[in-house]
């Protein structure tokens, strides 16, 4: 498929794309490359201090990037019946501007479609965030994504007719002790 090799190549230059994610229209780049973070940051005209969202295709790649996988997010990851973001203490081997002020990342693993291809192929993590101006309303379509947004990204994945009408996935976060508090439902 022409548009997952050419997201591949844009990623790998370092560059910012607006693609279908397995729950919205998300910006994405590469989550270990600080300056194409920093990029998304100044699309979303959002503070940096304001943590993103990155995926990966498998347990091995999330194992890679985070020090330490609680028990209660294997579990999570096996039970889950729709797209869950959890937030994982102590990330590594991803750009230091993705990482929270508490020393968190919030990932979620994705099982199937354009984003987990694109993830397979690239094999590191990608950012993913909302396709909006920060403050805004996440789109809920492509057609729905402010003219801002695909102006900066440098990028614009040919699959318009993708993701309509979804919604953000749900958020938890676990502390050292196994304990769940979910942010977003």
């Amino acid at each position: 498929m022409l548009e997952l090799y050419t997201a591949l190549k844009n990623l790998k230059q370092g560059k910012t794309i607006l693609y279908p994610t397995d729950t919205i229209w998300g910006l994405g780049c590469d989550a270990t490359n600080a300056k194409a973070v920093s990029k998304i940051y100044a699309i979303k005209n959002r503070v940096e201090s304001k943590a993103l969202i990155c995926l990966v295709s498998s347990l091995n790649m999330l194992k890679t990037h985070i020090e330490e996988i609680p028990e209660a997010a294997i579990h999570f990851l096996e039970t889950a019946t729709k797209p869950t973001t959890i937030i994982y203490n102590n990330p590594k081997l991803v750009a230091p501007n993705l990482i929270a002020q508490d020393n968190t990342l919030a990932i979620r693993m994705v099982h199937e479609g354009f984003a987990y291809e694109l993830i397979e192929l690239f094999q590191k993590p990608i950012v993913s965030t909302s396709a909006n101006i920060s403050g805004q309303a996440s789109p809920k379509s492509f057609k729905e994504i402010h003219e801002d947004i695909l102006k900066d990204v440098d990028y614009v994945v040919n699959l318009q007719n993708e993701k309509i009408n979804t919604k953000p996935s749900t958020i938890i976060k676990l502390d050292k002790d196994g304990n769940v508090t979910v942010l977003r439902p």
